[in-house]
């Protein structure tokens, strides 16, 4: 099992900033991309990004050039910087970690508890 812990949601102004951090713990061994999702009142959840093992990274198309992930793999921690943010980035937000199980070659789903991030104008 990996377990998730998240911090750094908050109430933040139109066009300010905010970084999201999220650790993992337990059984690490075979993560590979770790990410972020959001969901918002009302609304199925969102991919927001991903990073690869590797650094490889994508993103919606609404957080482009605004959102940056991040990972350290030594503190096994993904980041997301989000700026310019908007009234519409109001959700929870998800951390997501995929670990594939060396024995089965299976991949593993994981998911953080999730914190919200609320955007006033």
């Amino acid at each position: 099992q990996v377990q998730l812990v998240e911090s750094g949601g908050g109430l933040v102004q139109v066009g300010g900033s905010l970084r999201l951090s999220c650790v993992a713990s337990g059984s690490i061994l075979g993560i590979n991309a770790m990410g972020w999702y959001r969901q918002a009142p009302g609304k199925e959840r969102e991919f927001v990004a991903r990073i690869t093992s590797s650094g490889s990274t994508n993103y919606a198309d609404g957080v482009k050039g605004r959102f940056t992930i991040s990972r350290d793999n030594a503190k096994n921690a993904v980041y997301l910087q989000m700026n310019s943010l908007k009234p519409e980035d109001t959700a929870v937000y998800y951390c997501n970690v995929i670990r594939r199980d060396m024995a089965t070659r299976r991949d593993y789903n994981y998911w953080g508890q999730g914190t919200q991030v609320t955007v006033s104008s």
